[in-house]
């Protein structure tokens, strides 16, 4: 702890005043495309398109991209990593990122060209489920377990950090590659002790564990004040699109809002456009991520992103021993491009 707190410090002086400079955030701009036109992007989820996910179909629902002048394709995302890949590439405009694990990616040198642009999650969401009767009721149970992972998911790569701290022998674990969706299923039937997941997806444990309850083993129970989910951009964009971002992120976190505000609306209108979990279970992930989203103090907007907090993010996975040296967190954040309170 004394080496993490020490690291604090480190990284906070390096963080610099991020005040908004560009002329183009008037207000009166919002809503209106470069050219007067529709632009189409794309959107990359997180992982597959769950109920959690709810949040960006609201925001096409209610028209507020429409509104915003775009007009938004919603692909399904495969983890941070590979989502990386795909908006460094340029095939896709908008993705999900962990920021934990973007923050890791940037500082082991894997991937430099993104920026992030907002906090849909103020706290991670990342752990480990199962279901009671299994023999696991603490971190340390799971040493010898057969555990379903997503291969570039952001659960796989915090978890040696988590292990560390949680007094895991990390090397009794068995990793078992099975799809995010395919989780549940698996759990329940025996073919994996747990899985990694997102802790909203308890819904969709139970939902197939024959009136079994979860057990979940949140990782911010060791690896403390983590964010969880923000929109990343390619660095380019900033320079060549910065209008159509702003536009976005504020059409984005208006439907975000909406969706904490009354998950049984956004349950239904994802149920509206996807099909990959029922209505009642979208719903369920939807109320509980709502004290993921707001924020814990109380006062931060919906979608706010703190380049102080990310330094002490920044902070904690390198005195895991995760990242080999600290870097400015303005580096991988952008708070520009957050709507105007």
């Amino acid at each position: 702890m004394t080496r993490v707190l020490g690291t604090v410090a480190a990284v906070a002086a390096l963080v610099l005043s991020a005040g908004c400079t560009n002329d183009s955030d008037d207000p009166s701009s919002a809503g209106k495309a470069s050219g007067g036109g529709t632009e189409k992007v794309t959107y990359l989820t997180g992982a597959s398109i769950l109920g959690r996910e709810a949040f960006v179909f609201v925001a096409i629902e209610k028209g507020y991209f429409k509104q915003a002048g775009l007009e938004v394709e919603v692909q399904a995302g495969k983890g941070t990593a590979p989502n990386l890949t795909l908006l460094q590439s340029g095939k896709v405009d908008f993705a999900a990122l962990d920021i934990t694990a973007a923050l890791i990616e940037y500082g082991k040198g894997t991937f430099k060209d993104f920026t992030i642009v907002n906090a849909i999650q103020q706290r991670n969401l990342q752990c480990i489920m199962t279901l009671e009767g299994r023999g696991i009721t603490s971190p340390k149970d799971l040493a010898g377990k057969k555990i379903a992972y997503l291969p570039g998911g952001v659960a796989k790569t915090l978890f040696p950090a988590y292990a560390k701290l949680a007094g895991i022998d990390e090397s009794k674990i068995q990793w078992v590659n099975i799809p995010l969706e395919q989780h549940p299923q698996n759990v329940a039937a025996g073919t994996v002790d747990a899985a990694t997941q997102f802790a909203v997806g308890k819904p969709g444990i139970e939902r197939v564990g024959k009136g079994k309850k979860a057990v979940v083993l949140p990782y911010t129970d060791f690896l403390t004040d983590l964010y969880g989910v923000g929109v990343g951009v390619a660095k380019k964009q900033v320079t060549e699109n910065p209008d159509r971002i702003r536009r976005f992120n504020e059409a984005l976190l208006k439907g975000l809002r909406d969706a904490i505000e009354n998950p049984a609306e956004a349950g239904k209108i994802y149920a509206k456009y996807q099909k990959i979990q029922p209505e009642p279970v979208a719903i369920a992930e939807n109320n509980l991520m709502v004290p993921y989203v707001k924020s814990a103090a109380g006062g931060a907007a919906v979608g706010a992103l703190d380049p102080q907090r990310v330094a002490r993010n920044i902070a904690i996975v390198q005195g895991a021993g995760v990242i080999p040296s600290v870097f400015d967190p303005l580096d991988v954040v952008s708070v520009d491009f957050l709507p105007k309170s």
